[in-house]
């Protein structure tokens, strides 16, 4: 898989800086051994949503998971049909900060429920919390927190399991949450999660390889103290940066470890804005991933791509998406478009089987079970 089918006439950007012609890398991967669950990503805006449809034929992704805006969801579940599930997640948007992880979200986990079906509760609990939600923030950043288990007893009630985000990359820690007197450590992210593990019996997902790709140690010991815990692969830039700096070979041991525990997650964010250049009234960050429908393809077939030749193939080389965290680590080295090494692992069709869809079908779509 080295030969990679690159197309002259087209210019770098963060999401193809290969210049792939990603349909064609699609159809030279070909199927996946089975049709893949992506328990992770966040997909808005109708058009976007049918633009995301396209790439998820192409690779090989028939059902997907995502954390949609409320307002959105109608539109979403009319673009994706039968293969579109729902995660209740916080309404970001909303101009009352104080209530988005508060009671507004509460409210909202039964309307997801009842009016969407969602079986699943997504708490996000990045250090970053702190610097959004008004008001005293001990209240709900905390995964056992008087909020978070308001929310966690209406998903109990519901039957609902639960997702998490515990933590972000290690290069944060040493930049962006370099003040450990308000952030904590990165260590100190999980002492919540492992209480909540303790008293929430049901499934949890962490998103994002349980939030600390680099250090498989760690979560080799997260997952043997916690029977109820799995991960998902999501944040494709950040996993594919740090799943690179292991050997393969521990990699592949790590994912046999857990086979049935490791769900396959893209983290991939689609919007409407995406499709045009006017940025106009969208606070979102991710607004600027992209700015016409080429570049939207581009975005959201890049992280397929990236995950599967990661998983199937032994291609090493550089990674076609533009990684600014290698900014943090080294200014002097990297610059915006910089990116790390992809290093293929070569999953036998057995632990591909499991990862792409046997894993989430256990735990989320009963009728795959065996």
């Amino acid at each position: 898989m080295s030969d990679l089918i690159r197309d002259p006439r087209r210019t770098p950007t963060p999401a193809n800086r290969l210049c792939l012609d990603y349909r064609r890398e699609a159809e030279r991967l070909g199927p996946p051994p089975v049709p893949i669950i992506d328990a992770h990503c966040h997909v808005n805006g109708a058009r976007a949503a049918a633009l995301f449809r396209e790439v998820c034929d192409l690779f090989g992704v028939s059902e997907v998971y995502t954390q949609s805006r409320l307002s959105e969801a109608q539109a979403v579940r009319d673009a994706l049909g039968e293969r579109v599930r729902f995660i209740a997640f916080p309404e970001w948007g909303h101009p009352d900060r104080a209530a988005v992880h508060r009671e507004r979200f509460v409210e909202q986990v039964h309307e997801w429920h009842e009016r969407f079906g969602a079986r699943m509760v997504k708490l996000w609990g990045a250090p970053a919390l702190r610097d959004y939600v008004e008001g005293d923030p001990d209240d709900v950043v905390a995964f056992d927190s008087p909020w978070r288990l308001r929310a966690v007893e209406v998903a109990e009630r519901l039957g609902m399991m639960l997702m998490v985000h515990v933590a972000d990359p290690d290069v944060w820690f040493r930049t962006r949450y370099a003040d450990e007197a308000r952030y904590g450590s990165k260590r100190r992210q999980y002492e919540s999660l492992e209480r909540l593990l303790g008293r929430f019996g049901g499934p949890v997902i962490a998103a994002h390889m349980g939030g600390w790709p680099e250090d498989l140690g760690f979560l080799d010991g997260l997952l043997g103290r916690h029977a109820n815990l799995h991960l998902d692969t999501s944040a494709t830039k950040w996993v594919v940066r740090a799943l690179g700096r292991h050997e393969p070979p521990r990699v592949r041991e790590f994912l046999s470890r857990w086979r049935g525990r490791v769900l396959f997650g893209s983290d991939i964010v689609t919007m409407e804005s995406h499709l045009t250049p006017d940025k106009s009234g969208v606070p979102s960050i991710k607004a600027d991933q992209a700015s016409s429908e080429a570049e939207a393809f581009d975005l959201y077939a890049s992280r397929y791509w990236a995950l599967r030749m990661m998983f199937e193939t032994d291609y090493e080389g550089e990674s076609p998406i533009a990684d600014p965290d290698l900014m943090l680590e080294d200014a002097s080295r990297f610059d915006a478009m910089s990116a790390p090494t992809l290093r293929g692992l070569s999953l036998d069709a057995g632990a591909l089987r499991t990862l792409y869809r046997d894993a989430a079908g256990a735990l989320l779509e009963p009728r795959y079970a065996r």
